[in-house]
């Protein structure tokens, strides 16, 4: 694989965008938009959740990581399968599954059935994400019009997660019922609308059979990784059952590692991993991720139990942020053409650091405007230009075959340094946690992980600084191309007629 995007690249012809065009993105946003919304929902409605189906504390949680262990335990096997059966057909079933999860979610009245719909819901995200990105990838050119698409596809995201808080809050004062439901009419309308403008894809011709041993394997590491991290804060970092469980995985990653070496199709290509830009972008993803739902987690936290608001409050608090993402998302493309993803990425890192630097300051009387406000700023405007860059330095200079096996390793790592990152966080307040909870002494007990929030993006920000060497002038130094680049030309002519290009 050649390097990805590291610097500003020449201006292809120019694409007119058009209905059919736009309409196949929208179908894709709608499921990024959902995974989101849906996350975002369910934890403000919990504590009803909680009261209404007699669950307690130890259960709830798994309301969220029953979500969690599915999504991140099976994106590579999602990627994957998108790329060797028909990225079209994987993202149409998953996302009827999903609309499907959605209804049994707001009808159980037990428990562990509404763990278990989280589950499915989790496993069929983590099937529709990868093949969306990845259908994005192989239909729209690398360069300018790819920049511009996954710009707005990634905004998606922010946008459903700060539509998902404020929905919630109004939601769940009828019913937190309808917080589960909400998603399905959704997803059965982007199905339709899917069947209809997505382009056709062919399943993968000849490969060298399936990896089933490394299907087998991956799923299991992950799904045991997300699984013990999880259950780390809970059981003890130290406790004999995290570290055996940390030591399976060891095992279980190493011979996953064997068989994807010796495999001649394997769930990943190792050699990936071999490009500086592409290893900056799955750790960035990670430090990325992470930052951002320890800091989101710590500031509920505190808005609701320190400063006594309600959740619609809190969700209209950290509504700037998506608001200042979802108004850049045409813009961010082509300052991407412009500047290249390295100097975004540590433009990004660099504003999230100052945001959460400065949240440090929050006391029990904050003035919103003076003291939350710059914050969510600041972490708004690092999401914009953070997130279409991973993506897009991740998926630059890929063949298209391979589209899905990157996309799904990129969101992998999102939802592992989520994961992780979140329940170091976790750990460090609890450990710090008051004998005696006085207000101020339970905000003293927050500022450490705070701290540690800001240390991880500092840690994605070092690491994006290492993709600014400079470089040698001339052809020794090309902009990566992928196989869609190749046929740039006839790839216009079909958009110009209307006709939404497949490269599959």
């Amino acid at each position: 694989m050649t390097s990805p995007l590291t610097s500003p690249a020449p201006r292809p012809p120019e694409v007119r965008w058009t209905p059919r065009l736009w309409g196949t993105l929208l179908v894709l946003c709608a499921a990024m938009f959902l995974d989101a919304l849906d996350v975002s929902m369910v934890g403000v409605a919990l504590p009803s959740i909680g009261a209404d189906l007699g669950l307690s504390t130890s259960t709830l949680q798994w309301i969220v990581s029953g979500y969690i262990l599915g999504y991140g335990g099976l994106l590579l096997l999602g990627g994957r399968a998108a790329d060797l059966l028909g990225r079209r057909q994987v993202f149409l079933v998953a996302l009827g599954v999903f609309a499907l999860a959605s209804v049994l979610g707001g009808l159980v009245d037990s428990g562990p059935l509404l763990i278990a719909s989280r589950f499915i819901k989790g496993l069929s995200a983590a099937f529709t994400a990868p093949a969306g990105l990845s259908i994005i990838t192989t239909t729209f050119p690398e360069g300018p019009l790819r920049n511009r698409a996954l710009s707005i596809y990634t905004t998606c995201a922010a946008t459903g997660f700060s539509m998902g808080l404020v929905l919630s809050g109004l939601l769940t004062e009828a019913s937190w019922r309808l917080t589960m439901l909400l998603p399905a009419p959704i997803a059965l309308i982007a199905l339709v609308a899917g069947l209809k403008l997505l382009p056709r894809s062919a399943r993968e011709q000849g490969h060298d059979g399936y990896d089933v041993p490394g299907a087998v394997l991956g799923t299991a590491s992950m799904l045991l990784l997300v699984f013990t991290v999880v259950q780390a804060p809970e059981a003890g970092w130290t406790s004999a059952r995290t570290l055996l469980s940390f030591l399976a995985v060891a095992v279980l990653l190493s011979v996953f590692v064997l068989v994807e070496r010796r495999s001649p199709s394997p769930l990943i290509r190792l050699g990936v991993l071999r490009s500086g830009s592409q290893v900056r972008a799955q750790l960035g993803a990670m430090t990325f991720f992470g930052s951002y739902v320890g800091f989101q987690f710590l500031a509920t936290l505190y808005m609701q139990t320190l400063l006594d608001w309600s959740a619609l409050h809190t969700a209209l608090a950290f509504l700037p942020a998506g608001a200042l993402v979802a108004l850049s998302s045409t813009k961010v493309g082509s300052v991407v053409d412009r500047f290249g993803t390295p100097r975004l990425l540590t433009a990004g890192f660099a504003l999230m650091v100052v945001g959460y630097a400065l949240f440090l300051r929050v006391d029990l009387d904050p003035v919103y405007a003076a003291v939350i406000l710059p914050s969510m700023l600041l972490i708004g405007a690092a999401c914009a230009l953070v997130f279409p860059s991973l993506n897009i330095q991740a998926t630059n200079g890929v063949e298209d075959r391979e589209q899905g096996m990157v996309s799904g390793l990129l969101n992998t790592s999102v939802q592992v340094g989520g994961a992780i990152f979140l329940a170091v966080v976790t750990a460090v307040v609890t450990a710090g946690a008051p004998a005696d909870p006085t207000p101020q002494a339970v905000l003293d007990s927050y500022r450490p992980g705070l701290t540690v929030v800001t240390a991880i993006a500092a840690l994605g920000l070092l690491i994006s600084l290492t993709g600014l060497r400079t470089r040698r002038p001339g052809p020794t130094a090309p902009v990566a191309r992928s196989a869609s680049d190749v046929v740039v030309d006839s790839t216009v002519r079909e958009v110009e007629a209307e006709r939404v290009p497949v490269h599959d």
